[in-house]
């Protein structure tokens, strides 16, 4: 009785884009970076950026990584847009408590 082995070669979804609890705190990112999803998806979705754009604000990137970036938060809309709402609530919540020195210094 002969034993084939065959082995299976991995293909992700998003060859891209990696979770690392130690980076980012596990937020989804472009592999081999600090770039989260969640920031390619707000300077797309958000901020009005092209893709060509965002690689040229981060010229470490490259294309087929932006895109796989934003593949990967079309995928997870809802879960993420949730984190960016939380998000801006926290930030508004700290805007209402602490002054602004900007502000107070321009009157």
């Amino acid at each position: 009785m002969s034993t084939q082995r065959t082995s299976r070669i991995k293909h992700s979804k998003h060859p891209y884009i990696s979770i690392n609890l130690g980076i980012c705190g596990g937020s989804p990112i472009i592999s081999g970076t600090r770039i989260r999803v969640i920031d390619i998806a707000i300077e797309y979705d958000r901020l009005g950026l092209t893709p060509d754009q965002i690689v040229d604000a981060h010229p470490h990137l490259n294309l087929e990584s932006v895109h796989d970036a934003l593949s990967y938060y079309y995928e997870n809309r809802n879960s993420i847009d949730k984190i960016i709402r939380e998000k801006k609530k926290v930030v508004k919540r700290i805007a209402q408590k602490t002054p602004s020195i900007l502000k107070e210094t321009i009157g």
